[in-house]
């Protein structure tokens, strides 16, 4: 019954905070469900102990009992990431395969490395002597965009389709990497007799990511061809459910990626199954169905986010490390969307402002402080934790805010620009 009542809670509070946000705030909803969250937060921090006790007790007992990283990484980000993959075009990944799979891998690879590199030198500055193989490890969980805010925020920024569909792409595909690379970093952290080779790892990688892949393509097709034998919207809406709950299961058994084969899944059933398996009616309420999931999952998510101040000690003691940090990670991310660009990707033209999209659309969120939550207790995960939240907070207040109105602005410098020179080629002529 203790985890049916904090369910209960985490229901009401988000109906709450939901209602404030539309009523008042207007605001995109996760993020004003997550600035309300930490406005209460703060209220209960600062005040809480002398004029609610009994209130603040319950809050933080609440939210001390619940396991972050397990519901998010265990169960919310199955649920999001398969409703997420089920409402993007297969073609239009197709179309966009080779930029997808190089931010998905290469890029996520260079930025943690980039970023662990600046970050050993800048926390030193600040009298933070961390250790560099902790710093590796913030840089892996800090660079892979975040799936569940990216879609959120894209649906409203109205950036063009071929740049929507690199950032969502790559935020779909990037968290194995970013997971097995974890992984594998922490295993050398806590045990540094540890000795990892790289066809270790690589077989590591292989089993994980390979494994979700084969096992989403599986659950996908099974699905499909089943939804294809009856004509039940309301069986079809359980299938899928199933395949999200009990595709966790046969993956955290396999010991293969779950967020992967969720979206190999969403994406076969969003568009293989609707095309093929179901009639109109079913693709009609199972989209509903789908995106109502999407939306209370989202407001508990980023509810979540707000309240974790409540775990955070101290977080004035890091602040400027943390504020440091963001210009860590924006550069690093320029400098991991820009390198292959220049190199591997050659082929694509990529106009100035639609890099400057990518950089500024690669937002981070619940992955990453799920993922730092994960770590077993150390004197440098309160460290690690608070500036990681600092560095979520901003991009996905700052950046998710203002991700369209920057598109809007430097895409039309692009066009006036492109104008400009064609007119200066044809005066020549």
């Amino acid at each position: 019954m203790e985890l049916y009542y904090s369910f209960s809670a985490l229901i009401v509070l988000a109906a709450i905070f939901s209602y404030v946000n539309i009523r008042f705030l207007k605001l995109p909803g996760t993020i004003g469900v997550m600035l309300i969250a930490m406005l209460v937060s703060i209220t209960i921090r600062f005040l809480g102990h002398e004029y609610f006790p009994d209130t603040t007790k319950q809050f933080f007992t609440l939210f001390n009992s619940l396991d972050f990283n397990e519901i998010l990484m265990g169960a919310m980000l199955n649920f999001l990431l398969f409703a997420g993959a089920m409402h993007v075009n297969f073609a239009d990944l197709k179309d966009q395969k080779w930029p997808i799979a190089t931010y998905a891998t290469i890029s996520v690879v260079l930025s943690a490395f980039i970023v662990s590199g600046l970050l050993y030198y800048a926390a030193g500055i600040f009298g933070f002597h961390i250790p560099y193989i902790y710093c590796l490890l913030f840089g892996t969980l800090i660079s892979p965009t975040d799936p569940i805010v990216v879609l959120g925020v894209l649906k409203q920024a109205k950036v063009p389709k071929s740049i929507e569909t690199k950032i969502t792409g790559e935020s779909l595909f990037n968290d194995g990497v970013a997971v097995v690379m974890f992984a594998v970093i922490l295993q050398i952290a806590i045990n540094p007799s540890l000795e990892l080779s790289v066809p270790a790892i690589s077989l590591l990688f292989l089993k994980e990511a390979g494994g979700g892949i084969l096992l989403g393509l599986l659950l996908g097709l099974t699905a499909s061809n089943t939804i294809k034998k009856i004509d039940d919207y309301k069986v079809t809406a359980l299938i899928t459910l199933s395949i999200v709950m009990g595709g966790f299961l046969v993956a955290k058994e396999l010991h293969v990626s779950s967020p992967l084969a969720m979206v190999i899944a969403g994406l076969i059933i969003g568009n293989y199954g609707q095309k093929y398996a179901m009639n109109a009616e079913t693709k009609d309420y199972l989209t509903k169905f789908w995106e109502l999931i999407d939306e209370v999952m989202n407001a508990i998510l980023f509810l979540f986010i707000g309240f974790e101040l409540l775990l955070i000690d101290d977080l004035l003691d890091e602040i400027l490390l943390g504020i440091l940090t963001i210009f860590i990670v924006l550069l690093a991310r320029t400098l991991s969307i820009l390198i292959p660009v220049k190199s591997i990707l050659r082929k694509n033209t990529y106009t100035r402002g639609s890099l400057i999209v990518m950089v500024w659309g690669g937002i981070r969120g619940g992955v990453s402080i799920a993922l730092v939550l994960s770590m077993p207790n150390s004197e440098w995960k309160e460290l690690l934790l608070e500036i990681t939240y600092v560095v979520v907070l901003f991009s996905i207040v700052v950046q998710g805010l203002t991700v369209g109105k920057v598109a809007k602005k430097v895409l039309k410098d692009d066009s006036e620009e492109a104008r400009e020179k064609e007119a200066f080629e044809s005066s020549h002529l």
